[in-house]
């Protein structure tokens, strides 16, 4: 089975990643930071998830899929205190119910220090 991959928009400076693959059925989006349209990262929580949602929305575009098509959500946050903000922002950009199954850690630190959050996902392409 072929594998296409999805690359990253030409402005954002990724390590050597896809922002996608797909296998099959499934696409597997790689985790994704709050970068704008521009590679740069703002300093508020609210606005790198609204990034982070328009790069997934812009991700699962590109391979014909939508929001709804999301199975599995991992959420990565460097602060806890952003865990309720989160929910609320989630529950907006993701809904309506049904959520996809959803794992959310907070962390130490991503690779940027800035970084205040990470989402990566599972889409499936099935159609029927």
């Amino acid at each position: 089975m072929p594998i296409q991959h999805f690359a990253p928009p030409p402005h954002v400076k990724t390590p050597p990643l896809s922002f996608a693959t797909r296998v099959g059925d499934l696409l597997f989006v790689s985790g994704i930071p709050g970068f704008d349209a521009k590679g740069a990262l703002p300093d508020g929580f609210e606005a790198q998830f609204a990034n982070v949602v328009v790069n997934i929305k812009r991700v699962l575009d590109e391979a014909r899929a939508t929001m709804r098509d999301l199975v599995k959500v991992n959420v990565l946050l460097t602060r806890a205190s952003d865990v309720a903000a989160m929910n609320a922002l989630y529950a907006g950009a993701f809904g309506p119910p049904p959520f996809p199954a959803r794992t959310t850690c907070v962390v130490q630190a991503l690779p940027d220090p800035k970084m205040l959050i990470e989402i990566e996902a599972v889409a499936s392409l099935a159609k029927g």
